[in-house]
């Protein structure tokens, strides 16, 4: 596998833990948000990656692709408020399918994959490097 091979495989994994991200911090800012009905209501968001073949479909290439962003299928939460200005006649408020706790383990998951796909392309580079000055050596 070439080092370039390498570096698409870690910018496609960079891009799609990005994405994972912005996801997840969509959910946490709108995790309290109420609405007063079920659809108007926020559902929380979860990417959906795959690992596809890179050109050629040799198999020493992959990367990461965001295939889509869907719409969590837990059920949201229903609370009686019949004070709350948004309560439907039943007096129910709507809150998101989002959970603070289960979206921050995810957000440390997902930059942690992030990083490390960060030291792997310090350390192709630094390869390189080493590469490049071995020859001038030579």
């Amino acid at each position: 596998m070439s080092f370039r091979q390498i570096s698409e495989i870690a910018g496609s994994a960079m891009a799609a833990q990005t994405v994972r991200l912005n996801t997840i911090a969509s959910n946490l800012a709108n995790a309290q948000s109420a609405a007063g009905t079920e659809a108007e209501a926020y559902h929380a968001r979860k990417p959906v990656f795959a690992a596809l073949a890179a050109r050629g479909g040799d198999g020493n290439g992959m990367r990461v692709q965001v295939l889509d962003v869907v719409q969590s299928t837990e059920p949201l939460r229903k609370v009686h408020e019949p004070d709350n200005p948004l309560a439907d006649e039943e007096g129910m408020v709507y809150y998101p399918n989002v959970s603070p706790v289960a979206e921050m383990t995810d957000m440390m998951a997902a930059s942690r994959a992030f990083e490390t796909n960060v030291e792997v392309m310090t350390r192709v580079r630094g390869m390189q490097q080493s590469l490049l000055r071995m020859g001038k050596e030579g």
